[in-house]
């Protein structure tokens, strides 16, 4: 018999895995469930207690620090369009509210928190806590939550600006009327700093604005990323001072459980204030929406450079309340945009209305 000579089966052919490009990665990473920039704040504040700046890194950290926050508020002036500003003077009622709720109602549910220290909040805590009710609205989140629940986002936009504007004089004045000399280190010379710091570049980017506008608006998306940086740099080197200072020290884990559950409340005090206080002011559904987003928020790009000049090496204690706040409020407020998403319009029908044919079966009517 002949054997019949079995050839080797040939292998499958497997295609080979080709490595994710960098679009690809960041799509991924977008896709996650927690927000990017909340990973790099938290890496950046495991950064500092890890590698804390101190020395002559300290020094040069806090120069950076200093540079980047000009540049900062100099990028918001220049974005601002004084046409557009003007134009949302239109609805002042509007603004009127969000900036009640930024300013009277926030701080006044900050005094109510006094009595919770020490049982719940230690002082520098609370310091903390009342400092994040006198900060000024976000401007990014507020917008983009209104235009996903279909609420006036133009309002918003201006809304947002004019709280932002007015945060850089009122925010640091409210300090030294609430926080005083010991609770914040406010002083003269930190309203001194404060205006040399953020309003003084922000006047500039006003009058730079006809040069350097078009530029800004090319470049969006850069620019978006220095806005970001400046602030990791200004949470990292708050955080470095804290560490070498040894304020850490004092905050314990049931702390912090208690802080977040004290913000928890404060955001869903303001979150109804606003939304049943503007129904109640006559506002209609896209009104109320922009009132409640713009007037229930806290910006963490205006007030971490504040603390940094008001509360020098405490600012650690006292931007974690806003950080904690910061997180919460994305968190909450993306939830209840997409459920506003699906509200029906006033002038939208609940359902489709039925054909003629179907009409004309059910109601025997032509």
């Amino acid at each position: 018999m002949n054997r019949r000579t079995s050839s080797p089966r040939p292998r499958p052919f497997r295609r080979r895995r080709a490595s994710p490009s960098p679009r690809s990665v960041r799509r991924r990473f977008t896709r996650l469930p927690v927000d990017p920039y909340i990973l790099a704040l938290l890496g950046t504040v495991a950064l500092a207690a890890l590698l804390p700046a101190s020395g002559t890194t300290a020094d040069v950290a806090g120069g950076a620090t200093t540079g980047a926050v000009a540049l900062l508020f100099f990028l918001y002036g220049a974005r601002l369009s004084t046409r557009e500003a003007l134009d949302g003077l239109k609805s002042w009622r509007l603004h009127l509210t969000v900036l009640a709720c930024t300013f009277l109602m926030f701080p006044l549910l900050g005094l109510a928190a006094r009595g919770l220290v020490p049982f719940v909040l230690t002082p520098e805590l609370y310091s903390g806590l009342l400092f994040l009710c006198l900060v000024p609205s976000t401007i990014q989140s507020s917008i983009a939550f209104t235009s996903m629940a279909r609420g006036n986002v133009p309002a918003a936009i201006c809304a947002g600006s004019f709280s932002s504007i007015a945060g850089i004089v009122v925010t640091p004045l409210l300090a030294a009327l609430l926080l005083g000399g010991g609770g914040g280190g406010f002083s003269p010379d930190s309203l001194l700093r404060i205006v040399a710091q953020l309003l003084l570049p922000f006047v500039a980017g006003q009058l730079l604005r006809r040069w350097v506008g078009g530029f800004l608006t090319r470049h969006r998306t850069l620019l978006g990323r220095v806005d970001r940086g400046s602030i990791l740099l200004v949470v990292y080197t708050a955080f470095s001072q804290g560490m070498v200072a040894g304020v850490w020290n004092r905050v314990t884990p049931g702390r912090l459980g208690a802080l977040f559950a004290v913000e928890v409340v404060l955001l869903a005090a303001m979150l109804t204030v606003s939304w049943y206080g503007a129904r109640r002011l006559g506002f209609d559904r896209a009104d109320r929406v922009a009132i409640q987003f713009a007037g229930s928020k806290k910006s963490l790009a205006a007030g971490l450079p504040m603390a940094s000049v008001l509360f020098g090496a405490q600012a650690s204690l006292a931007v974690l309340p806003l950080m904690l706040f910061h997180m919460l409020q994305l968190v909450v407020c993306a939830m209840i945009a997409k459920r506003r998403s699906r509200d029906p319009l006033p002038d939208e029908p609940l359902s489709d209305p039925p054909s003629p044919a179907r009409k004309h079966a059910v109601t025997g009517q032509t």
